[in-house]
Order: C-alpha cells, then structure tokens, then sequence
C-alpha cells in the first residue's frame, strides 16, 4: 500500500497530461512495428533537414523531417498533408508517427511528418517559426515527390493541432521566410490544444498548469500572439476539427469556442465530436485506415486514394 501511495503521488506531481503524453510515444511505437506490412504502396524519403545546417537555430534533432508518397505515379500531383506531433510542448518525435505518413499516403495524399524543436531549449513562438520552415520547404520541393505545392494542408494533434491552427490563420509565420501568400489551404485539427492560451493561462484553473509556463512564457501579450483563435479572419483558409467526446475539458471548450468564432467570421468549419473518445484514442486510431478521420481528411483536400 505504501508503496501505491507513492507511486500516485509521483503521478500527481507529474501531471497526468504529461503522462498521456508520454504514453503515446509508447503505443505509437508498438503500433508503428505493427503496421510495417503494410508499408509498400508507399515509399518513405527520410531524415531530410528543412533548415540547413549553416542556420544559426539549426538544430539537428529538431530540423528535419521525412516525406510519404504513393508509389504509384499520377498525371496529376497529389494534395499534400504536413503533419505536427504532439506532446505538450516539450516531448515527441516524428518518428513516432510514420503510420500516420504510411497511412496518409494510403489516402492519395503526400504526406509531410516533421519534427520541430522543443521546450525548454525554445519557446512556442519558435517552434511556430520551425513548422512555418518545414512549409516553406515543402512548397519549394514537394513537387519532386509528386505532391501539389498549390494544394498543401496542414494537420497536427494535441499541440500539434494548435500549432496547425497557427500556421493556417497567421500569415506573418510566411511572409518572414519570404512567401507573400500564406500556401496553407485548409487545416485538420484533432483534439488539438493551445487554441486559446491567453484564456487558458489567465484561468490557471487545473492541476499543474505552472508546467506551460515554460513553453509559452510569462507575458500573457506572447500567450495570444500564438493562439489561433486571435489571428482568424474572413480570408482564414477552411477548418476540419474532430475533438473526442470524453477529451479534456480545456480542449473541448476551445474547440467550440474556435469553431463559434470562425463562423462569426462567416466560415463553415465541420466540426465533428466522436463520442466516447479520450485525448490519446484521437491520434492513435489513425492507425485505422478507414478511420472516420480519414474519410472526413480525403473529402477535405480532395485526395483520391491510388489503386493498389
């Protein structure tokens, strides 16, 4: 018993969503052995750096990222996907994740799965910047992997999915790297979090919250300066959001929250809540080709899945 009490207690100090989080990384490992079987109707360009290694912020474990193709060849280019991790700001790896590259790829989709740094090395704004790069290199190259750098979508889960939401609604992330026009044409987010960190922050209402400090700062100016919810307008490019319908509470208000808010705007985001779902289950049923994510994501960027 005594040693029960410790070990709770432990976790209780810890935070359970950093728990979670770490979990995930587990299971997407054991799922990502799993489905290697599966992986020849695609083919995987690995390790490929999207900040050169020249750039003072080059960072060797956070700059680079790996690309999902078909195999099979198409007269036209394919829609693509970037996909960002989660994993609180401070944890994760795409490595983690080539099912979902494996998956998407299944869908007719090239698909884009990078890695980014982390707190405490950076702070949100800088990992905005990183996957603002791996876009930028993405409409650069893409094209050689057969992908459409006229149809590029962003998709992330967890800190992932805020990160996504950021890139889609702030067009000052790409007229830094030189891009007049934001290239992102739409966003799929799952169960994403950090929607809505100045509201978050400034509530302090759960356990553990002084942990995100770290990533997002003492400045609640900085906290909404990389929340997406302030940066959505008329022109923000379309929206697909899935939240689970037993998620955490925070994720779940802001989601609604985000999704009012872009139809005040006069947009009409599907927003979809699958029932029974918590945090974990929303980014690891995307092992499941046919996974209603997958359905939604194919209609979404207009993918054709290749015959095999």
């Amino acid at each position: 018993m005594w040693l029960f009490r410790r070990v709770f207690r432990s976790i209780m100090q810890i935070g359970w969503l950093r728990i979670l989080s770490a979990l995930v990384g587990a299971l997407v490992v054991l799922v990502a052995g799993a489905e290697y079987a599966g992986a020849r109707p695609s083919r995987r360009a690995a390790d490929i750096a999207y900040v050169a290694a020249t750039d003072t912020a080059y960072q060797a474990a956070g700059h680079h990222l790996d690309v999902y193709a078909p195999r099979q060849q198409t007269a036209a280019p394919y829609p693509v996907v970037v996909f960002i991790h989660g994993g609180s700001w401070d944890s994760g790896n795409k490595d983690f994740y080539s099912f979902i590259g494996r998956r998407l790829a299944k869908q007719g989709v090239v698909a884009v799965v990078l890695n980014y740094r982390l707190a405490p090395q950076v702070q949100v704004p800088q990992m905005a910047d990183d996957c603002a790069r791996a876009v930028v290199w993405t409409v650069a190259h893409i094209q050689a992997y057969g992908g459409n750098p006229q149809q590029i979508f962003v998709m992330g889960h967890s800190a992932g999915g805020g990160l996504a939401a950021l890139l889609a609604a702030d067009d000052a992330l790409f007229r830094r790297w030189g891009l007049a026009r934001n290239p992102i044409r739409g966003a799929i987010l799952d169960d994403p979090a950090g929607l809505d960190m100045a509201d978050y922050l400034r509530r302090m209402q759960y356990p553990h919250d002084e942990q995100y400090l770290v990533p997002f700062g003492r400045n609640p100016a900085g906290w909404k300066q990389v929340s997406a919810l302030y940066h959505l307008t008329s022109h923000t490019p379309p929206m697909l959001l899935l939240v689970g319908g037993n998620t955490y509470p925070s994720i779940s208000s802001s989601s609604y929250r985000f999704q009012q808010h872009l139809r005040e705007l006069g947009h009409s985001p599907r927003y979809t809540v699958l029932p029974g779902k918590t945090h974990i289950p929303m980014v690891l049923q995307l092992y499941w080709q046919h996974n209603i994510v997958y359905q939604q994501l194919r209609t979404f960027v207009g993918a054709h899945p290749p015959t095999q």
